[in-house]
């Protein structure tokens, strides 16, 4: 007990807190690999859009996508409908009619999910570079000369660009998720200037055509991707000029339901591509993603088993060390629960935090009980 303990509280140390440290010094001493890239290099351009219900946004995402600055004749933009039931197919086609060679609606018969509906968009598409893009995120003008930029080079695979958040009126809940995102922006960025990052993010990020690779659609393309085109040889990397906009999650239910979709396969995706933990092969990359993925996604069964060995120790071991951390994990879970609506940043964050852990701990046990899905319902404060 003594062992689960104490190893596995510096393990959510180091995750939290060590490996970000590690991570600047690392940024300071180890030499940057410079990546040669063509900024004249402009293929052309399939945009595709995943949507499922998403009247709300969607003729606001496709105003966006025909303002963005890319050569019109290159661009392409399919919306990907998922079993859309609401007025989502009408708007677009309305849009398909009045740009027939650049707007297609593709509309998914059978709802499997996003990642379904990305794949059988990408078997139509026309474009040599394919960008995938939600719904509610809005591209800067810049953002698509960017990730191909990124492409310029043979050697890049993928390039996943910056998503910020943009909420109107910020609360307790969307400014701990921007405040988290950005500490996670940060750690991407040195991640992509040393090695490659370890995973991407839905809002915005694109790969070449014939580099695509369907995966089953339990799984996204964010956590899937990056480490798979390292296996294959390719960077995987960020473009912190690549921007796109989108609002947080604004209550505490649609944010803990996003995180508790993010971990609907929290056991499984660390043994997938198992070579990913390769660092003889991999080199830096292996250490990023075991430090930033394999440990974070199980932070919620180190916590449960910090908790467990500690009140074992607390009742059986004489050392008052043991009931004196105990109490402490007890005080900062109240304050977690208690102080989700306070005006405190740091009780707000330590609020956050215990939300992200419980999500996980949930989408643990539906992937276990077999209850995790491809599809999940939109957090609607986002939108």
């Amino acid at each position: 007990m003594k062992f689960l303990f104490y190893l596995f509280l510096v393990l959510i140390i180091y995750t939290m807190i060590g490996y970000p440290i590690l991570l600047e010094i690392m940024n300071k001493i180890v030499p940057k690999k410079d990546i040669i890239l063509d900024n004249d290099y402009r293929p052309t351009v399939t945009v595709i859009v995943p949507a499922h219900n998403e009247e709300s946004v969607i003729e606001k995402k496709i105003l966006n996508l025909l303002s963005l600055n890319y050569e019109d004749s290159s661009l392409e933009i399919i919306v990907a409908s998922d079993n859309s039931t609401d007025d989502t197919n009408i708007i677009v086609k309305n849009y398909e009619i009045k740009y027939p060679y650049k707007i297609k609606l593709y509309s998914v018969k059978e709802r499997k999910g996003k990642t379904n509906a990305q794949d059988e968009a990408v078997r139509i598409a026309k474009g040599d570079v394919t960008v995938f893009t939600d719904a509610n995120s809005m591209l800067e003008k810049n953002a698509i000369n960017e990730l191909v930029t990124s492409l310029s080079n043979s050697d890049v695979g993928y390039v996943a660009g910056k998503l910020v958040y943009t909420n109107d009126l910020p609360n307790a809940t969307s400014e701990s998720e921007a405040s988290y995102w950005n500490i996670d922006l940060r750690m991407r960025k040195i991640e992509s200037d040393l090695a490659s990052i370890t995973a991407g993010n839905g809002s915005i990020y694109a790969i070449k055509k014939d580099d695509y690779i369907e995966i089953d659609p339990i799984y996204s393309h964010d956590s899937v991707f990056p480490p798979k085109f390292v296996i294959l040889g390719k960077k995987a990397l960020y473009n912190d000029k690549a921007l796109a906009f989108e609002k947080a999650g604004e209550t505490d239910t649609d944010e803990f339901k996003r995180k508790v979709r993010m971990s609907r396969k929290i056991i499984m995706i660390n043994f997938v591509d198992l070579k990913k933990y390769n660092v003889f092969k991999n080199g830096l990359f292996t250490l990023f993603y075991f430090s930033h993925r394999t440990l974070r996604n199980n932070l919620y069964l180190m916590h449960l088993l910090v908790f467990i060995s500690n009140l074992f120790l607390a009742v059986n071991d004489s050392n008052p060390l043991y009931k004196i951390v105990f109490i402490m994990q007890i005080i900062i879970y109240l304050i977690a629960f208690i102080g989700r609506k306070s005006v405190n940043k740091y009780v707000r964050f330590i609020s956050y935090y215990a939300m992200t852990i419980s999500a996980q701990l949930i989408g643990a046990y539906r992937e276990i009980s077999g209850k995790s899905k491809p599809f999940w319902g939109k957090a609607e404060s986002t939108r």
